[in-house]
């Protein structure tokens, strides 16, 4: 049985930091691309930040140089580095899986397996 599990969000004010952990069972991480997704109350979901097996790095353009995506292939978890949280990322993150990368992260629905999703809130 394959699960996402994640875990690190929580209330930080405007300007703090968060690392959000996707810890992996039932599957080889390093055989999937991986994806950070959020979904704001009210609005749609949209990627935050994607890698794939070999390490390449994608991210939406409102995160760039405040969040970075990594993984520990030797723990099976991929990771989501928060910094300069602002009001504006609060939403409740969840990772995902995809076992082909088509050269995009962005569509939902190639993806093969979600986890449960965390809330992060900012406050300001």
């Amino acid at each position: 049985q394959v699960q996402l599990v994640e875990s690190g969000g929580g209330l930080v004010q405007a300007g703090g930091s968060l690392r959000l952990s996707c810890a992996a069972s039932g599957l080889t991480l390093t055989s999937y691309a991986m994806g950070w997704f959020r979904q704001a109350l009210g609005k749609q979901r949209e990627l935050v930040a994607g890698i794939t097996s070999g390490g390449y790095t994608n991210y939406a353009d409102s995160v760039k140089g405040r969040l970075t995506i990594s993984r520990d292939n030797a723990k099976n978890t991929v990771y989501l580095q928060m910094n300069g949280l602002k009001p504006e990322d609060t939403a409740v993150y969840s990772c995902a899986a995809r076992r082909y990368y088509s050269g995009s992260f962005l569509n939902p629905r190639e993806y093969n397996y979600w986890g449960q999703g965390t809330q992060v809130t900012v406050s300001s």
